[in-house]
């Protein structure tokens, strides 16, 4: 948990301590083992923002350690030169790019970094894709690692964080698909990164993306993309991920979920009102389904949270049909001849480590990491993990040189501070 977190933690339950003693006479031993109870929630670190939760008083209370959480982190903080691409149904796509300044070092004048009247050539670029119901600040640890080293391309899918809503499905009510992101995905490539190699980077439905740039423009995998690392994502077969169900759950779940989402999408306004009243119930359910281990910093699983609660519940519904159509298994051909990381997390229950298996089995020659104790969220529970890992592909595929120092940027470790 970072030094941060702990503060706002420990201020907000010494406000509820305060607000239950400031109560009836009879409240005092409910005030006591609250404050007690404060120094629990310290020395616990990573589990105080389930202790919250439990100790504080009344909605208005929580309400008040989410708003502490959210100030306690600089998760998502991070803005580069922003652009805009124009899909082919005229949405548009939002980016930003974190560029690099190359040193030519003091003893290279500017002539010299010309080669028979032509510019040195363009540097590669590593573009990140999102997965579904977050947004470009998932990657926040990996992007502040790798500023000033290499040059990135961080984008909101449609329908997610800034970029604008689909106009296919507003307009024409068009169902999304996975091979339309792919097309958005190489909109935000023509506007973003118009010459040079490219690293493709995608979580789970950002990997999908990336398969789906593949199956569509196999040309321009073959020439431009240098490498690629596919996270916490699937090729297909997602109608037989069970969530972490039993059989009689998840067959009612695929049964009657399309249908309810659908219907919610319908009654957004109402739905979106429920959600806030609700939000104490869809943290804990989106911490099960974020993260697996016990030691994440409060502040970072709030930001997920965050991410989540900002989409709203019919872009949810819009974009849930399009996992079950899935099925780029094909299309993993065109990485074979690249350097590949394949990452997934061991306890992930939204797209199962089995799937980044598959992949790895597909492609012979890639790197396959299956990192323990880690959900489907991996890059915010064990960002130390991705950006190593992430780091070394890079160094692999030439677009950072071997001595380029790659820094972490903190970790969710309630043992580790930020470095």
């Amino acid at each position: 948990m970072s030094e941060s977190s702990a503060e706002a933690v420990a201020d907000v339950v010494a406000s509820a301590a305060a607000a239950s003693a400031a109560g009836a006479a009879g409240s005092w031993r409910r005030a006591t083992g609250i404050a007690g109870a404060a120094i629990g929630v310290i020395a616990a670190g990573a589990a105080a923002g389930v202790a919250i939760e439990r100790m504080t008083v009344g909605r208005g209370m929580r309400r008040k350690a989410r708003l502490a959480l959210d100030s306690a982190g600089p998760y998502g903080t991070l803005r580069g030169i922003p652009g805009k691409a124009i899909a082919d149904d005229g949405t548009e796509l939002y980016y930003e790019v974190d560029e690099v300044e190359p040193d030519p070092g003091p003893n290279v004048s500017p002539r010299r970094r010309r080669l028979f009247g032509r510019k040195a050539p363009a540097p590669v670029t590593v573009v990140f894709c999102h997965g579904y119901c977050l947004s470009q600040d998932s990657w926040h640890f990996q992007r502040a690692a790798l500023r000033g080293v290499v040059r990135t391309v961080h984008w909101d899918q449609r329908s997610h964080g800034r970029s604008g809503r689909g106009v296919a499905q507003t307009r024409d009510r068009v169902p999304v698909t996975i091979d339309q992101l792919g097309r958005d995905l190489k909109a935000v490539l023509d506007a973003a990164v118009p010459q040079g190699p490219i690293v493709l980077v995608g979580h789970s439905m950002g990997g999908m993306t990336v398969m789906a740039l593949a199956a569509q423009f196999p040309e321009l995998i073959e020439e431009r993309v240098v490498a690629t690392a596919l996270v916490g994502t699937s090729s297909g077969r997602l109608g037989e991920v069970n969530f972490g169900l039993p059989v009689a759950g998840v067959n009612a779940v695929r049964r009657i979920l399309p249908g309810v989402l659908k219907a919610l999408g319908q009654q957004a306004e109402l739905v979106e009102k429920g959600r806030r009243a609700t939000a104490d119930l869809f943290a804990g359910i989106i911490k099960r389904y974020s993260f697996a281990g016990r030691d994440v910093d409060p502040a970072v699983e709030r930001f997920a949270e965050r991410m989540i609660e900002s989409t709203p519940i019919d872009v949810v519904a819009e974009f849930y049909p399009a996992f079950t159509d899935h099925d780029k298994t094909e299309a993993l051909a065109c990485f074979r001849d690249m350097p590949v990381l394949v990452l997934a997390g061991v306890r992930d229950l939204v797209t199962p480590s089995e799937h980044s298996e598959a992949i790895a089995d597909l492609l012979p020659d890639a790197e396959l990491v299956l990192v323990p104790d880690a959900g489907h969220l991996v890059m915010l529970e064990h960002p130390e993990v991705v950006t190593d890992r992430l780091a070394d592909l890079l160094t692999r595929a030439g677009a950072v040189p071997a001595g380029a120092t790659v820094m972490g940027y903190g970790s969710t470790s309630s043992t580790a501070g930020p470095h």
